[in-house]
């Protein structure tokens, strides 16, 4: 469920825990039971970020070591093609 600003003319500003179908509703103030004019604000995402760790955004030093690439899984072979049978010419 959202929390939306309210504005009443009277008391001022307050926030509200809508579903997002109780929108179109008008809103009354809780104090002096007047309508309030919804406010637009800039969402609040710090809210959910205690769930997730944060990720360290610091550049890393990465060594020469580092960059080289895996080595090969499979070796290659040392004298051409082993599975290739030469074949001697034909004579006739």
């Amino acid at each position: 469920m959202p929390l939306y600003d309210y504005r009443c003319s009277d008391c001022g500003d307050f926030e509200q825990w809508l579903q997002i179908s109780d929108l179109d509703l008008p809103i009354h103030c809780s104090s002096c039971n007047q309508v309030a004019i919804r406010l637009i604000s800039a969402p609040n995402i710090s809210l959910n970020m205690g769930r997730f760790p944060q990720r360290d955004l610091t550049p890393k030093v990465v060594t020469r070591k580092e960059m080289s690439p895996p080595p090969a899984r499979f070796q290659q072979a040392k004298a051409g093609r082993p599975w290739m049978v030469s074949h001697a010419p034909a004579r006739y």
